[in-house]
């Protein structure tokens, strides 16, 4: 019994460490599409 609470706590952390990891990226892609369409609008 406790190691299936073991495993359950353990694939619970990993499932919210990747949703953070997951969530920064996607505020690093979106921070780059916003200075490329700053420059294209700049170069116009």
């Amino acid at each position: 019994m406790r190691a299936i609470i073991a495993i359950a706590l353990a694939a619970v952390s990993m499932t919210l460490a990747a949703c953070n990891t997951i969530e920064g990226a996607g505020k690093d892609v979106s921070s780059a599409g916003h200075a490329v369409s700053d420059t294209a609008r700049d170069a116009k």
